[in-house]
């Protein structure tokens, strides 16, 4: 690895870290008068903004969420062409930005939006069969947590599906598994709720 591609590398890290680390979940609901550590389950996510704020402030932070994991990826894919490794370590840093936000004292939220961002640039077809998953599983027990571990789970099993089909390489496959572990481990609590009945289910859509 070129001494180049080392400083192009370690700076898209930075970048793919900053920008994971802009919390536009609190933001979008901050400007609706909601501190969202303070309301709902506390948590810096998107699902919260629906329950606190409403569905049009949780599309906005949804997009804000997706969109800072999709663009430093896909800068590092396509303007400067940086290998897979090089990619997959970008996409690791937006995903960790979220969870470790720099501007909120490194307490962040669960990663479903943004890890999604970075694995729409990877492989959109990925994305979307996680998406429609996601919208069933939600749509039939309207319960957020489920929904996301459910389209985590899907975004596994396709990338060992197309690693095996030859049309995802091996990096961006260990990738799609570090951003489903990443899900699944900081849905513990909620995972502990639904063993013992007691996770909160959506009653109100819009």
């Amino acid at each position: 690895m070129t001494t180049q591609l080392v400083l192009a590398t370690l700076g898209m890290v930075a970048v793919g870290y900053l920008a994971g680390s802009i919390p536009f979940s609190f933001l979008v609901a901050k400007a609706h008068g909601v501190d969202l550590r303070t309301v709902g389950s506390g948590n810096i996510g998107g699902s919260n903004v629906w329950r606190s704020v409403g569905f049009s402030a949780f599309l906005m932070a949804v997009v804000g969420d997706l969109l800072k994991g999709t663009l430093p990826t896909l800068a590092a894919m396509y303007l400067l062409g940086l290998p897979p490794a090089a990619v997959v370590l970008v996409g690791v840093a937006a995903i960790l930005g979220h969870t470790f936000p720099l501007f909120l004292g490194f307490k962040g939220g669960k990663a479903v939006a943004t890890s999604g961002g970075v694995l729409v640039a990877i492989s959109p077809l990925m994305i979307a069969i996680a998406l429609a998953i996601w919208a069933v599983v939600f749509a039939v027990g309207r319960i957020s947590s489920v929904a996301s571990l459910a389209g985590a789970a899907s975004v596994g099993i396709t990338s060992v599906v197309m690693l095996a089909m030859g049309v995802l390489p091996l990096p961006y496959t260990l990738l799609s598994w570090v951003a489903v572990t990443v899900i699944f481990y900081l849905h513990r609590e909620n995972i502990q709720r639904l063993r013992e009945g007691r996770e909160n289910k959506f009653q109100k859509l819009f």
